[in-house]
């Protein structure tokens, strides 16, 4: 799978580029990032790619020629169309099915707005589908677009070192996942559930769907109602 990304801050994204799974898997060659700055594609000499809002208000405007040269750019070396998702607050709020879905799609374009956000005529143009990560705003889409990248990638097979630990994470079942302990045993007084050292996995699995469920009810109830799990 390709991503491609639009930005003017392409530093940003040196992190998710060589470290930890996202890293592993780009050197693995299991997934491909391509970060473009927008601004190579500014028809200013300055490559300025902003201007102050129509109508007034605070705050600057990226303007839509330079995004979509960037986009012609990549669409002309793709032989299928890719998907464009801009991250917007005013999109689709991120979740497990929305991320299990785009990861089965060969290519995608992810636009990063900042400032004030894009020209809206660019968003007509171009953008298959807004998506937010939370009802809050951020200074930019870079860190939401770092965040969709890896929620998406966890399900491109040969990602994770682990596939079935996917498959036991929150969300997966409607729930949250049940509560994890590791060695040692006991740790300032506090000792592991028994039944997770009985070695009866028939009562552990009762155990951590229990625990699932008490653990949704207390920090997301509505996943409950949504979900009918109860």
């Amino acid at each position: 799978m390709r991503f491609e990304v639009l930005t003017l801050f392409p530093q940003m994204f040196e992190s998710i580029l060589n470290e930890s799974i996202i890293g592993r898997a780009i050197r693995n060659n299991i997934i491909h990032i391509n970060i473009v700055n927008i601004r190579d594609f500014s028809n200013d000499k300055h490559r300025r790619v902003d201007d102050y809002p129509f109508g007034g208000g605070s705050g600057m405007i990226i303007q839509p020629q330079p995004i979509y040269n960037a986009y012609l750019n990549i669409i002309n070396k793709i032989e299928n169309k890719p998907k464009v998702i801009y991250m917007s607050p005013s999109g689709k709020l991120l979740n497990h099915e929305i991320a299990k879905k785009l990861s089965k799609e060969d290519n995608l374009i992810i636009l990063c707005g900042h400032y004030e956000g894009v020209d809206q005529r660019i968003i007509d143009e171009i953008v298959d589908e807004e998506i937010s990560i939370g009802d809050y705003v951020v200074t930019g889409g870079e860190l939401p677009a770092m965040v969709l990248i890896d929620c998406v990638s966890r399900f491109i097979p040969k990602v994770l070192g682990n596939e079935e630990s996917r498959d036991e994470e929150s969300f997966t079942n409607g729930l949250l996942e049940y509560p994890q302990y590791t060695r040692p045993s006991e740790w300032n007084g506090k000792e592991v559930p028994e039944v997770l050292i009985s070695g009866h996995h028939a009562k552990i699995k009762k155990w951590q769907y229990e625990e699932s469920i008490k653990k949704t009810k207390k920090n997301r109830p509505d996943l409950l109602n949504t979900k009918n799990n109860l």
